[in-house]
């Protein structure tokens, strides 16, 4: 289905110095899966933590504004025309950063399989999506919640244990 992007309604995400918004075009257009989502970034904010995705690839096109890109624990550049692919894993861990003084605006495009695993290296720790990828319905998710790496159970003495 076509859409415009102004029929989609802006969502505000995140406290303080992740303040930004997407709108997802994707799931308006009908589309089941394929993510895509606009988004904007101010001036001296940083979008979603420093992230990758075990089920899911991302990818991302600048179209208005520059900003860093971190990947993979280096820093890059972002401007209009860039394109950056993010295959799953470790080493396509990335977050975006608008440490220019103009508005940052971007497509956000991904594969939407769940489960999904998401990994925060930064506060070693871990979310988990069933039910629903990330950026999907959240009232359709079976399973979700985020976890530390060192809250880890032993599975056969704290899981499986005998009662």
């Amino acid at each position: 289905m076509r859409i415009d992007e102004t029929d989609v309604e802006w969502q505000d995400i995140g406290p303080d110095d992740t303040g930004f918004r997407r709108r997802q075009l994707g799931a308006a257009a009908g589309s089941e899966d394929i993510g895509c989502s606009l988004y904007e970034l101010p001036a001296g904010e940083r979008a979603w933590p420093y992230h990758y995705h075990t089920s899911n690839e991302e990818a991302l096109y600048v179209l208005a504004g520059t900003g860093t890109l971190r990947v993979n624990d280096e820093e890059r550049d972002l401007a209009p025309g860039t394109y950056v692919a993010f295959p799953t894993g470790e080493e396509s861990a990335h977050r975006v950063v608008n440490d220019a003084e103009e508005l940052l605006r971007y497509l956000v495009i991904s594969t939407m399989d769940e489960p999904d695993v998401v990994g925060y290296p930064d506060a070693d720790a871990l979310g988990v999506y069933a039910g629903t990828p990330p950026g999907g319905d959240e009232n359709e998710r079976v399973l979700s919640g985020f976890f530390r790496e060192d809250d880890r159970l032993d599975f056969w003495e704290d899981v499986a244990g005998e009662e």
